[in-house]
């Protein structure tokens, strides 16, 4: 009979990015969209954002992360499989929550792109008013 995995799954967002996170016991592979986070996120920036969790909690080489993320740009799905490595951290071991919630990555970031109003050419932006 095979071995039972513990697995612990979580969901992160950030701007229109959903990354669904599964943390595994292992060795600190971390796979994204079935590529290795190298081949999938160029940057070094993005792949500490994603990191950081293991990092604040000393857990860098004990989980190997699953993860499916869609939507938005590659700043957006790096902070929500932060978000998502994080509340898996916490499902795993309850005793990383202060850590994890004092270093700010358990909470979801509500910023987003406004929405384009009628009569204007952005959110914001007017078109240019004249008085004749």
């Amino acid at each position: 009979m095979a071995q039972k995995v513990l697995e612990y799954a979580a969901t992160g967002r950030r701007k229109t990015s959903v990354a669904r996170v599964r943390l595994a016991n292992g060795v600190g592979k971390v796979i994204v969209n079935g590529k290795e986070i190298a081949d999938y996120f160029k940057l070094e920036t993005l792949r500490r954002i994603i990191e950081q969790p293991f990092d604040t909690t000393g857990t860098s080489k004990r989980y190997d992360v699953l993860v499916n993320v869609h939507g938005g740009g590659p700043t957006g799905q790096a902070g929500a499989i932060r978000l998502g490595i994080a509340r898996a951290l916490v499902l795993s071991d309850e005793g990383l929550k202060p850590a994890l919630k004092e270093a700010g990555y358990l909470t979801r970031d509500p910023r987003m792109k406004e929405r384009k109003k009628p009569g204007q050419p952005g959110a914001r932006k007017r078109f240019q008013f004249s008085k004749r």
